[in-house]
């Protein structure tokens, strides 16, 4: 019988599972959307037991559907939406409030708070991460603070809670397992990532039992079986990842030095830094990249506020496009952008600059600047921006960065992918399965069961589709980066003079 891995995908807008052949390429897929519940203005939150019965579903339906069923899958992975937190009874399984999803911000001002207490150093120094309501750990303190009855139940230790990984395997086995891995640790801002534990300083300031937390697993091993009627035989839960370390890990980057770049609304890069936690100077984040066989990576990550959402802007705002897609022969109807400058800092620009008042701006329009000249501007500003990111890792890191290994919705355009590889002046790289957060899922379980026997296995299914080389003409490009900083200068003026 022949077997293959499931890997589930529980994302911020959707749930997915897709199944995986011993070549990593993908055999069958199941998508479901979520909804999202907006309850005031900054808010957003989920349902989690809609979480749990689409995922259930979408795993039975990838499956199924080609005539699969339990006995034939050998493991399953898990990846999902980071730093998106739930509390449930842990008698009944039910959950005491929706989950808050990791964009929330109703915790800001408790985070400002936090800053105004001198708690920064302190918190990046443990966890690796800024003081932001993005993290789970002041979601999880608003919950029991805020819910009736909630920090009584918790004391009493009848409360638990976890990211979403964590949810959907409480889920799959019936509550016998309540664990997660330290990626999705690391981001909680209750993680040490030095002892690689939870820190009882962080839970003390924020207030939250030891006794709610799951117990911290390696990202690759068998923690348990599936006990569901979802499959009617037993399958090994052996993988889970954080949505971008399972990226970085689907792209094999494996060595020290090796960087991937994820191209969705916004842009992820993260860094594989060794075995060695680096804190940023740059305001990076420091952060659990795996742990395997007891053995930790760590990574910098870097965040696009603005990446392929400023293509969705030009759309639907602007009008100059019907189609996403159309941007690329819009943008390449023209040698250049004509000293044409767009800066889309629409929420802000973030590191390695992080000026939270700087607005969309755009430098350089003259009487004989077409939509085609801002196509190529938007574009171009996705690359500059990237190369800002990778700029600062380097400067953390002192790696020179031999190539980019690229993944996302936006790397399908060609003359995007070139422009970055000219700017960053190294190779790109475009993989032939462009699903690397599943597939990283798929790896880590994988190899936990013996699906592939080891790293090297894996990485020969790893397949470039496209190699982007760097053009010669460097001294073109530079003119171009030193215009670029000259807009961001110029933009910072701007907005410190409010």
């Amino acid at each position: 019988m022949e077997k293959y891995i499931l890997a589930l995908d529980q994302g911020t807008t959707s749930s997915r599972a897709i199944v995986f052949n011993k070549k990593g390429k993908i055999y069958s897929v199941a998508q479901k959307e979520i909804t999202q519940y907006f309850p005031k203005p900054g808010w957003v939150e989920h349902d989690p037991l809609e979480i749990w019965s689409k995922q259930a579903g979408v795993a039975a339906e990838a499956t199924t559907k080609k005539g699969l069923n339990g006995k034939n899958i050998a493991a399953i992975g898990i990846t999902n939406q980071r730093e998106t937190v739930v509390i449930w009874d842990k008698h009944t399984g039910d959950p005491i409030y929706n989950a808050i999803v990791w964009q929330d911000k109703r915790t800001s001002d408790y985070c400002d708070q936090l800053k105004a207490d001198g708690k920064e150093k302190m918190i990046q120094e443990k966890t690796g991460l800024v003081i932001d309501s993005y993290f789970s750990g002041t979601k999880v303190k608003w919950i029991l603070d805020n819910v009736e009855g909630a920090r009584e139940k918790a004391n009493a230790g009848d409360l638990i809670l976890g990211t979403m990984d964590s949810w959907l395997i409480w889920n799959f086995t019936k509550g016998e397992l309540h664990v997660t891995d330290v990626t999705n640790a690391s981001r909680t801002m209750l993680f040490n990532i030095h002892t690689m534990d939870w820190d009882d300083d962080l839970l003390e300031l924020f207030d939250i039992p030891k006794n709610m937390l799951p117990e911290v697993k390696d990202s690759s091993e068998v923690y348990g079986h599936t006990k569901t009627t979802v499959f009617a035989s037993k399958i090994p839960i052996a993988g889970i990842a954080g949505d971008q370390m399972a990226a970085l890990f689907g792209q094999m980057c494996t060595e020290k030095g090796m960087v991937k770049s994820t191209y969705g609304t916004g842009c992820f890069m993260l860094m594989n830094i060794g075995d060695k936690p680096i804190i940023s100077k740059n305001k990076l984040l420091t952060t659990v990249a795996w742990r395997i066989n007891g053995k930790t990576e760590y990574a910098l990550e870097g965040s696009i506020f603005i990446g392929g959402a400023v293509v969705q802007w030009l759309r639907d705002g602007l009008g100059i496009i019907k189609r996403s897609q159309d941007i690329e022969n819009l943008a390449m109807s023209v040698e250049s952008t004509d000293g044409v400058y767009f800066i889309p800092a629409f929420a802000g620009i973030g590191a390695p600059y992080w000026d939270q008042e700087a607005k969309g701006t755009m430098f350089g329009i003259t009487r004989g600047t077409t939509d085609a000249h801002i196509a190529r501007a938007s574009l171009e500003a996705i690359a500059y921006q990237t190369m800002d990111i990778l700029k600062a890792m380097e400067a953390d890191s002192e790696i020179d960065i031999g190539e980019l290994r690229v993944d996302g919705g936006a790397t399908v355009n060609d003359m995007l992918m070139q422009f970055q590889s000219d700017v960053l002046n190294t190779t790109t790289i475009r993989p032939k399965v462009t699903e690397t957060t599943a597939l990283g899922a798929a790896y880590l379980a994988g190899l936990a069961v013996g699906f592939w026997k080891d790293m090297e296995e894996i990485q020969a299914t790893w397949k470039e589709d496209v190699k982007f080389q760097p053009t010669k003409d460097q001294d073109k490009i530079q003119d171009g980066i030193k215009g670029w900083y000259r807009a961001i200068n110029a933009l910072q003026s701007w907005s410190k003079s409010k």
